[in-house]
């Protein structure tokens, strides 16, 4: 009894030791934890405070020049002339043949990759490329598309040449993006629909992409929101930094609303600068309006399973 009793004093004494340490242990991890978590939010702060203060920096210079002529004139060599019409009207024709190339291509990609090709070898070496050409700098595909659409092809420095540009831009992202929602829609609903007659095609046009289309469009318009703001690959393929007339068609020379911006600030007057300034807001807006309506198309068609 008194050999039992010591034992069973002594790992008594050993678990509360042991306790005492876990218990210390425990403590010590929290206060990293907090250390690190206050370090995180004071990160956050810094940023955000560089961002605000840089935003309202923009905003003041831009406000006296965000007047109804900045819409509706050509650039200019006078300050109180210029305006941003010509590169705000080649910003939309770029990015809707950007989309008309991008959108029907990276999905009909992303069908294939998930729906029908079988998984072997050869599939995964495509995964990983497209994988990795979704972090391929832009200037890469700026000499792209100078030697394969503006000089094989001979489209010149026209819109067609910067839309085919921009659409290997962000097609990567597109595939990526439709390949996950393709991939959100539950095994259940295909095999529901074998078990009922319909063709792999059928499952596909009928229940996977009207299932997965909130998914799909929120990808596609988040990737062309990043080409709205590429200035590389455009100047790269000789993208004009003054153009005084509308675009007319897909094989008209073109200029942008980042590259008027690059051009305003390059020149030495401040009345340019501040043009520059109504300019970042002006793309701003239109960057901003496009991810809420991404945020809007995703809560709208957005499937709960």
């Amino acid at each position: 009894m008194t050999i039992d009793a010591q034992t069973f004093a002594g790992q008594r004494s050993h678990d509360e030791a042991f306790s005492a340490v876990n218990k210390e242990q425990l403590q010590r991890r929290h206060q990293i934890g907090k250390v690190f978590e206050l370090l995180s939010i004071a990160s956050i702060m810094v940023g955000m405070l560089f961002l605000i203060v840089l935003l309202v920096d923009v905003f003041i210079d831009a406000l006296p020049w965000l007047r109804p002529q900045l819409f509706t004139e050509f650039p200019s060599r006078f300050p109180e002339r210029a305006g941003l019409r010509s590169a705000l009207q080649g910003t939309l024709w770029l990015i809707s043949l950007t989309a008309l190339f991008s959108f029907p291509i990276g999905i009909g990609a992303a069908i294939y990759l998930e729906e029908y090709a079988p998984k072997n070898w050869f599939t995964q070496f495509i995964e990983v490329n497209i994988a990795n050409l979704a972090g391929v700098p832009s200037i890469i595909y700026g000499l792209l598309g100078l030697g394969l659409f503006v000089r094989s092809f001979g489209l010149g420095r026209t819109l067609m040449a910067g839309a085919l540009t921009m659409a290997l831009l962000v097609m990567p992202v597109v595939i990526v993006a439709s390949r996950e929602a393709i991939r959100a829609v539950p095994s259940s609903i295909r095999q529901a629909a074998y078990g009922l007659g319909a063709t792999r095609w059928q499952v596909v046009w009928s229940h996977v992409l009207p299932m997965s289309f909130g998914g799909i469009l929120t990808g596609t318009i988040l990737a062309l929101s990043r080409a709205i703001g590429e200035t590389a690959p455009l100047i790269t393929i000789g993208a004009l930094t003054f153009i005084a007339f509308d675009p007319r068609g897909p094989f008209d020379i073109f200029t942008v609303l980042p590259i008027q911006i690059f051009n305003w600030v390059s020149l030495p007057q401040k009345e340019f600068h501040d043009l520059a300034a109504a300019g970042i807001v002006v793309l701003l807006v239109v960057l901003l309006s496009m991810n809420a309506l991404a945020i809007y198309l995703r809560s709208r068609f957005q499937q709960r399973w």
